[in-house]
């Protein structure tokens, strides 16, 4: 019995049944020594796998690629983009999709090996991963995991023992990435760009079946699959907004069909509020800040209506109309999306006029006196604001006074205004400074305690622990992170 067998994958692949152009057949490069770093068990038992039952020896050689699982045809696959607004080819550089594993409810998650060698895709890259981007994915994908947030998630991280050159000389490593598909926004671009209507069909069916099967039976359902995927994609906006996220890099190829958060390079967590913040070492115009993620949003989910014109009506006139229908309603539904997790975050019951204004007041405050995004909003649970200059301005506390006086309001009980509350904000983040560090002794040290350390936390990441509590506090000047890199 093969290690993959005893693992218990048990692999599909569906995707080779969209037309040939849609991937390329590629086998990851092979690794004289892998070691395993990292291996997520609790995920593992998620989707049935068994880690007792197979050494980390031999794991290592699964999620590396040098043992492929019995039926699996790795692929890469094609993918366009506009990446920082500019339409480009692109496709799976340094990954390849091992396949489907399918779960015994029948649920279906795509295996990836991130960082696992060139392809047909990598467009004179070297199609390696470095030890440093892959661990910040699994810290990051598991801290939004436990924030309730959908993700793709990691499943482990390989130590290839082979040189990434970058900048300087860095450890090689290779990501297992599991995702509910690697289906894009890009997918449809590049699909659309073939000028092949039934090779788009066939992959809006495909997305369809897989993340939105109620759609199946519609009389329109293309437009209700847009629809649908619109809806997901304010909702995961929203949730990033509530935890002071900041993607990065929202190109249209990082933007994932199933509303799953994808693709974490130069991601973030604020400290201070600012709606300008930036993390991205690249992004130097700014338009990937925090308050642009929704207008982002809008406008790569206009691009992938673009790319379904055809499907939306053979009247081209008319498929524009169905789609500006969809698009021109984005902002009205994720402003009243956001005022709803707002209000939550403010242990609000019901709705009032002055909503907005009680909300904006308090953000213009933070941003005014560069307070704590998170350890403010879970301190008006408690009403303990500690030493920081800002809870003591004029503002803030004339601020508090208005913001009593409608949290009594319509509430049940200040019991259950703070349960709101407290299920809203998170106690803990991942610091950058924090990742950061833990980053450090992974890399330079083998040492991985800081990164576990971080890891346990930041599972239950509501709950209040006092083992944790030097990791809720924000960085001193000296240890703020202001930009982070893909590390491609």
């Amino acid at each position: 019995m093969s290690s993959c067998d005893t693992l218990g994958l048990n692999i599909e692949n569906s995707y080779l049944s969209l037309p040939e152009h849609c991937y390329a057949k590629a086998q990851p490069a092979p690794i004289e020594s892998p070691f395993l770093v990292i291996k997520n068990v609790s995920l593992a038992e998620e989707l049935s796998l068994s880690f007792d039952q197979i050494n980390d020896t031999d794991l290592a050689q699964v999620f590396c690629g040098n043992v492929v699982p019995t039926g699996a045809t790795p692929i890469s696959q094609a993918y366009a983009g506009h990446q920082f607004g500019n339409f480009t080819m692109l496709g799976d550089g340094r990954a390849h999709l091992i396949g489907e594993h399918v779960l015994p409810d029948g649920r279906k998650v795509d295996i990836q090996l991130k960082g696992s060698g060139r392809t047909p895709f990598s467009r004179g890259g070297d199609g390696k991963g470095a030890m440093g981007p892959m661990l910040r994915e699994y810290i990051i994908s598991e801290a939004m995991y436990g924030l309730g947030i959908p993700t793709t998630r990691s499943l482990a991280v390989v130590a290839t023992g082979e040189p990434v050159y970058r900048k300087t000389v860095l450890p090689g490593a290779i990501l297992t990435r599991v995702a509910a598909s690697h289906v894009r926004v890009g997918t449809f671009q590049y699909a659309a760009a073939q000028g092949d209507t039934d090779t788009l069909k066939k992959l809006a069916d495909f997305a369809i079946a897989r993340h939105y099967p109620e759609v199946q039976q519609s009389e329109t359902p293309y437009f209700d699959f847009l629809t649908a995927v619109m809806q997901r994609q304010i909702d995961l906006i929203v949730d990033w907004m509530r935890v002071g996220f900041i993607h990065g890099v929202m190109n249209t190829d990082n933007m994932a069909i199933s509303g799953e958060t994808i693709d974490y390079g130069p991601c973030a967590f604020m400290d201070a509020y600012d709606p300008q913040t930036v993390f991205s070492s690249i992004d130097v115009n700014g338009r990937y800040a925090f308050a642009n993620q929704a207008p982002l949003a809008n406008w790569n989910l206009a691009r992938l209506a673009e790319a379904m014109l055809p499907l939306l009506d053979t009247d081209s006139k008319v498929a524009v109309k169905k789609a500006e229908q969809i698009i021109y309603g984005f902002d009205d539904l994720f402003q009243k999306a956001w005022l709803d997790m707002m209000c939550k975050k403010f242990g609000l019951f019901g709705e009032e006029d002055q909503d907005r204004d009680l909300v904006d007041g308090l953000l213009s405050v933070m941003t005014k006196q560069k307070m704590d995004y998170t350890n403010t909003f879970r301190a008006l649970s408690t009403l303990h604001f500690g030493k920081e200059e800002g809870y003591s301005t004029e503002d803030f506390v004339a601020w508090l006074e208005i913001w009593q006086a409608r949290q009594a309001l319509n509430q049940p009980s200040p019991e259950a205004s703070k349960t709101l509350m407290d299920s809203h904000n998170p106690w803990i983040i991942p610091r950058n400074h924090q990742v950061e560090e833990a980053l450090e002794l992974a890399e330079e040290e083998a040492d991985l305690s800081k990164l576990h350390r971080l890891l346990d936390a930041l599972a239950s990441p509501y709950q209040e622990k006092e083992m944790y509590l030097d990791l809720t506090l924000p960085p001193a000047p000296s240890d703020r992170v202001y930009k982070t890199f893909c590390g491609t």
